[in-house]
C-alpha cells in the first residue's frame, strides 16, 4: 500500500495531466480501475491496460474497445504524452509498467488523481466513511437516476444493476465512492459529502484516529459555500468530523419515512437514510427516490446471494472489519431465521488485523461454525505474532483454521449440512471462494482416478506397464482415468495443473515402484496437493522402503527376520567378520523388485556384490542366505489373499526371474500344508499392521521347516500381467478388474 513518502515523491501532480491523451492503467481488471478506464474512454482519451489475469471485467472492457494485455509487462511505446495509472495495490519497486513509465518520461499517477481529473467539471457527491461506502454510493446513484438527474456514478465494486462499477450519465452530477485510505480524498473536490461513519481504520497510513479525522476534514473543508456535509448523527466519529470542519453539516437520523428495502439490516437502513436525505435535498422527488431505494439490489459482495436452494444458501460479503461483520451477521440472522450459520472469513492485511484480533474473535463468534483462513497480505510483509490462528484460538464457537484458502472449497464442502447458511467474508481474494465452492459441490465423487506410472527408479518400465494395465482396467469399469508420469511433469516443467481445483482426480492410483515411489517421496507430493492415494502414508513408506528399519520394527514385534549387517558406501567385506558362513544375499537397502540383488556363494564374491548394490544406493544390506520355499502373501486392508509360491527356473529370484515371462513358476496356492499356510497368512497381516501399512501390500517370506522368515514388505506391489498379487487375487476369486476396483475403492473409503 502507499506510504506518505511515495505519494509526495513518486507521483506526478494532477495538474500535469493537462494535455495527456494516452492512459495506461495497471491492474485494470479491478472494479475501481475498470470504472476509471470506461470514463476516460467515454471522454475521448486513448485507454489501455494490463492485468495479471483475465476476467469477465476485462472481457467487458474489450467489448467497448479498450485493449488489455494479460500479464504485467514492460510497455515499449510510452511517451511524455502518456500517463501510467496505478492503484494503491501496485508495488512501484517491482512493476515493469512503472519502470517503463520512468524510462520513457511518461507521467506516473495514482488512480485517485485520475478520478479527480475526470470529475473536475462535475458536481460531485462524494461518499466516504469507514463502512457502507459502496452500498450508499449505489443507493444514492440509483435514487438520483430514478428522479431524472441522470448522474454519472462511480462505485468501488461491480453493481448488478449497472453491469459494472460505473454508470455514465449525461448531466453534470456525479456520485462517487471516496475512500479515506492513503490520502485519496485530497484528489476529490466535492459539491456535497456523505459521511456514513468513521472508525480508526487504515492504521498503517493513519497511525492515530486524529490523523484519519484530519484526512476527512481536509476534504470537507474544500466544500463550496453551498455545499453540505451529510453525516450519520448517531455515529461518534462522524460527529467529530462535523464539529471539526468549517463546512455546514446536516445530521441525518434513521428515516422513519424509508420504504422496505431489498437489502436487509439496520446498517443498510442507515445507508439508505443518507442517500434519501441528500437526494431530496438537491431536489429529487421523494416518491421516485423511495421506489429506487426499494428496488436497489446493491453491489457485488454486499450480502450477495451466490446460491440459494433447499439444501444450501451461500452469501458473499465484503465485510472485513468487526463493525461490518457484526452488522452483516445481525442482518442475516433476521433475514434467514433458524438457519445454522457457517462463516468463512479471511482477514485483510496484517496491519489491519493486529489491533483487532480480540474484536474479530468476539464478533465472528456470532456464527454457529467458524472457518478462518490465512491473512490476505496484499503488499504487506508479515508482522511478528499476527496470524489468523490467534483469532481461531480466541473464538468461542467451533472453529477450524485452514492455512491455505485454496483448500477452503473442499473443507467447507465436507463440513456443511443440509439447510446451512454459508457466509463468506473478507476484502481479499476470498472473493474467489464462492465459485470454487459451488464447483466443488458439483463434482461427481469417486469416478475420476489418475494413475501414476513411470518415475525415475530402476523399475521405470515395470511401473509404466503396471500403470497402463490398471488404467485399462479402470476405464473398462467406467472410471475416468489419466495416466501421469510425475517425473516427466516435474522435470519438463509441465506441473500438475490438472491435480488442483474442482477438476482434480478423486484418487491417485500409485503404480510407481522403487525409489521416489515406495519410499514416501511421491506420497509427500500428493500430501502437499491434498489428493488421496492408494497404498501407505508417507511415514510408513519411508520405513517400509528401508529394509534395515523394516527388520528392526518386525523384530521388535517378535517376527523372524534374516540376520544381517548394513554397510555404507566406502565400507567393504572386511566389516562383515561377525557374520558366519560363506553364503549371503546382498541388496541395496532402499530399492525394490530385486534391483541390485546378488546371491553370494563365497566371501570372495562379496566385493563385486557390494559394488552392484552400491550402484543403486549408498547403503547395502548383507544378510544370511535363508534357503527354503519362497512365498509371497498379499494383504488388502485387513483381508489376506492366498500365498504364492515362487519357483525361479534359475533357482534364484532376481530381476530377470521376476519379470521375464516363463522365467519363474508362480504356484498358487503355495504347496504348503494347511497349518503353515495359515501361519504365513497370519504373519503377513501381522507385518502389515506392525508397520502401520494401508491399502495393498505383499510380504515376501522363506519357509524352512518350521521356520518362516520375513524378507521384506512391498507397499506398492507390481500390477503387471506377471505380478504376484494378480495371481493371488485370481486364486482368491477376484479377476484383475475386481482387484483393481477393490484397491481403488478401499483408498477412496479411507480418504472419506
Amino acid at each position: 500500500m502507499r506510504t506518505r513518502e511515495e505519494i509526495e515523491t513518486q507521483f506526478s501532480t494532477t495538474e500535469s495531466l493537462k494535455g495527456i491523451r494516452d492512459y495506461v492503467l495497471i491492474g485494470i481488471g479491478g472494479a475501481g480501475m475498470s470504472g476509471i478506464a470506461r470514463i476516460l474512454a467515454h471522454q475521448g482519451y486513448s485507454v489501455r491496460g494490463t492485468d495479471a489475469q483475465d476476467s469477465h471485467v476485462i472481457a467487458g472492457l474489450r467489448a467497448v474497445g479498450i485493449d488489455v494485455m494479460i500479464g504485467h509487462q514492460s510497455i515499449a511505446d510510452l511517451t511524455e504524452k502518456s500517463a501510467v495509472v496505478v492503484s494503491d495495490a501496485i508495488d512501484l519497486a517491482t512493476s515493469p509498467e512503472v519502470a517503463s513509465a520512468r524510462a520513457s518520461g511518461a507521467l506516473l499517477v495514482r488512480r485517485s488523481q485520475v478520478l479527480g481529473w475526470v470529475l473536475r467539471d462535475y458536481r460531485v457527491i462524494a461518499i466516504t466513511g469507514s463502512h457502507g461506502k459502496t452500498t450508499t454510493t449505489t443507493l444514492t446513484g440509483m435514487a438520483l437516476e430514478a428522479a431524472g438527474f441522470d448522474p454519472t456514478v462511480i462505485v468501488g465494486a461491480e453493481v448488478r444493476d449497472y453491469g459494472g462499477s460505473v454508470r455514465i450519465g449525461s448531466s453534470d452530477w456525479a456520485v462517487v465512492e471516496a475512500c479515506e485510505a492513503y490520502d485519496t480524498l485530497r484528489d476529490i473536490n466535492p459539491a456535497h459529502v456523505l459521511l456514513t461513519n468513521l472508525e480508526h481504520e487504515h492504521v498503517d497510513f493513519h497511525p492515530t484516529f486524529g490523523a484519519l479525522i484530519e484526512t476527512v476534514v481536509m476534504m470537507c473543508d474544500r466544500l463550496p459555500s453551498e455545499g453540505r456535509l451529510f453525516f450519520t448523527s448517531d455515529d461518534p466519529g462522524a460527529r467529530v468530523v462535523a464539529e471539526a470542519t468549517v463546512a455546514k453539516s446536516v445530521p441525518v437520523e434513521l428515516s422513519e419515512e424509508l420504504p422496505v428495502l431489498s437489502l436487509p439490516g439496520e446498517h443498510n437502513r442507515a445507508n439508505a437514510s443518507l442517500a434519501r436525505r441528500v437526494a431530496t435535498y438537491i431536489g429529487a422527488n421523494p416518491e421516485s427516490v423511495d421506489a429506487a431505494l426499494t428496488a436497489c439490489r446493491g453491489a457485488e459482495r454486499r450480502q450477495e446471494v451466490r446460491y440459494d436452494a433447499g439444501d444450501l444458501t451461500l452469501i458473499d460479503d465484503y465485510a472485513h472489519h468487526p463493525t461490518e461483520i457484526s452488522a452483516t451477521l445481525r442482518a442475516l440472522r433476521v433475514a434467514y431465521p433458524g438457519r445454522r450459520m457457517v462463516v468463512v472469513f479471511q482477514p485483510h492485511l496484517y496491519s489491519r488485523t493486529e489491533p483487532l484480533i480480540d474484536e474479530f474473535a468476539k464478533t465472528l463468534s456470532a456464527a454457529d461454525e467458524l472457518i478462518i483462513t490465512d491473512i490476505y497480505p496484499a503488499r504487506e510483509r508479515p508482522l511478528p505474532g499476527v496470524s489468523s490462528v490467534r483469532i481461531a484460538e480466541l473464538a468461542t464457537v467451533p472453529t477450524t483454521y485452514i492455512p491455505s484458502r485454496h483448500l477452503l472449497p473442499r473443507v467447507v464442502n465436507r463440513m456443511v449440512q443440509v439447510g446451512d447458511l454459508v457466509v463468506t467474508m473478507g476484502a481479499g481474494n476470498i472473493s474467489e471462494f464462492p465459485s470454487a465452492f459451488l464447483a466443488e459441490r458439483q463434482r461427481q465423487l469417486g469416478r475420476f482416478i489418475a494413475v501414476f506410472g513411470g518415475g525415475d527408479s530402476a523399475e521405470r518400465e515395470v511401473s509404466r506397464l503396471s500403470a497402463l494395465s490398471v488404467a485399462d482396467s479402470l476405464q473398462k469399469q467406467g472410471y475416468l482415468t489419466r495416466v501421469i508420469d510425475p517425473t516427466e511433469r516435474l522435470l519438463t516443467g509441465d506441473g500438475f495443473s490438472d491435480l488442483i481445483g474442482s477438476n482434480r482426480p478423486d484418487l491417485v492410483f500409485l503404480c510407481l515402484h522403487g525409489t521416489h515411489a515406495e519410499d514416501g517421496a511421491v506420497q509427500g507430493l500428493l500430501d502437499l496437493l491434498h489428493i488421496p492415494y492408494t497404498g501407505s502414508s508417507l511415514a510408513v513408506s519411508v520405513v517400509a522402503m528401508n529394509k534395515e528399519k523394516t527388520k528392526t520394527v518386525l523384530a521388535s514385534n517378535g517376527i523372524d527376520v534374516p540376520c544381517g549387517r548394513i554397510l555404507k558406501k566406502g565400507e567393504g567385506a572386511n566389516e562383515l567378520r561377525e557374520l558366519e558362513g560363506e553364503r549371503f544375499v546382498v541388496k541395496p537397502n532402499r530399492q525394490g523388485s530385486t534391483v541390485g540383488l546378488s546371491f553370494v556363494e563365497s566371501r570372495a564374491s562379496l566385493p563385486h556384490a557390494l559394488d552392484r548394490a552400491f550402484a543403486y544406493d549408498d547403503e547395502a544390506l548383507v544378510e544370511e542366505w535363508v534357503e527354503g520355499t519362497e512365498i509371497s502373501v498379499p494383504v488388502l486392508g485387513d483381508e489376506v489373499l492366498p500365498a504364492v509360491e515362487i519357483v525361479p527356473a534359475s533357482g534364484r529370484y532376481d530381476f530377470s526371474s521376476k519379470y521375464l515371462p516363463g522365467a519363474t513358476d508362480e504356484i498358487c496356492p503355495a504347496r504348503l500344508d494347511e497349518t503353515t499356510t495359515r501361519r504365513a497368512q497370519a504373519l503377513a497381516l501381522k507385518c502389515h499392521q506392525a508397520l502401520g501399512c494401508e491399502g495393498l501390500t505383499r510380504t515376501d517370506m522363506i519357509v524352512h521347516g518350521d521356520r518362516i522368515v520375513v524378507l521384506e514388505i512391498n507397499t506398492l506391489p507390481g500390477m503387471t500381467p506377471t505380478s504376484l498379487v494378480p495371481r493371488a487375487a485370481r486364486e482368491h476369486g477376484w479377476s484383475f478388474d475386481t482387484l483393481v476396483k477393490r484397491v481403488a475403492e478401499e483408498a477412496i473409503l479411507r480418504a472419506r
